[in-house]
């Protein structure tokens, strides 16, 4: 880790979403609290969690595959292998990935996020997300920004809520980027479980963790503008490139990735 970097403090009397979503994802690094809030939530908060996360390994292997060298994950989270660098790297060795999260408990996991192939690079920026600008700004010392590379926002913006204009921090990002560049994303939603909504939500708000769940139409929004890659905007366990895509299953993420025109 980069010299001068804080101590990390770390609160254990709150549940965390990070360490929330490592306890779904069969990870160690969460505490009792955390685990109490996983234990209230519907039973596919489980599955729902792995499908998410394996969409970002097909959709990242799939970017690498395709000339992407270059990504930008906000939001990173605890890290849980393979992480976003390992998997670019292990079609490219040479990509460039730049993580940013504001989380506590991520920047004491940074020094796992920063080994990089010999090849390629990584950094870490200790940043909101609400404040793109500063994330773009430390990017860019980083990234090259005069051509194309990933914005992943994998299972972020529905801890964003309307009033702290999630649309228009991801506008923000996304008009930054070059042309031939791409966003990633997932987003949870109600839509195929209605009746477990205000479960959810009241679960992560009772821990003081607000959710923005959002329908089809409303993660729609985030790629206004953008050419959607095929399958479109479908269920995590539904995007597929290279292969075919399993048995239909229904999932609590919608899932896209598109190009910027």
């Amino acid at each position: 880790m980069a010299q001068g970097t804080p101590k990390v403090q770390v609160d254990t009397g709150k549940p965390h979403p990070a360490r929330v979503y490592d306890y779904l994802l069969g990870g160690k690094d969460h505490y009792a609290v955390d685990e109490e809030v996983a234990a209230r939530l519907p039973e596919n908060s489980y599955r729902d969690a792995r499908l998410n996360r394996s969409f970002m390994h097909r959709a990242v292997r799939w970017l690498a595959q395709h000339g992407v060298d270059q990504f930008l994950d906000i939001g990173t989270g605890i890290p849980t292998e393979p992480n976003l660098h390992q998997v670019a790297q292990q079609v490219n060795p040479g990509c460039r990935v730049a993580y940013a999260d504001n989380d506590p408990i991520v920047l004491r996991h940074a020094e796992a996020l920063l080994i990089s192939t010999p090849e390629g690079a990584t950094d870490y920026i200790q940043a909101d997300v609400r404040r793109p600008e500063e994330i773009l700004g430390h990017a860019r010392a980083f990234l090259d920004f005069s051509r194309p590379l990933a914005l992943s926002l994998v299972a972020l913006m529905h801890f964003i809520p309307d009033d702290e204009d999630a649309y228009g921090i991801v506008r923000t990002l996304v008009d930054a980027l070059p042309s031939g560049s791409y966003l990633v994303l997932s987003q949870g939603t109600a839509d195929f479980h209605p009746e477990l909504a205000s479960r959810v939500t009241g679960t992560y708000g009772k821990g003081g963790i607000r959710l923005a769940l959002r329908s089809h139409a409303e993660v729609l929004r985030f790629f206004d503008g953008l050419d959607l890659v095929d399958p479109g905007l479908v269920v995590a366990p539904g995007w597929y490139q290279d292969t075919p895509a399993p048995e239909p299953e229904d999932s609590s993420f919608y899932v896209g990735v598109a190009r910027v025109p």
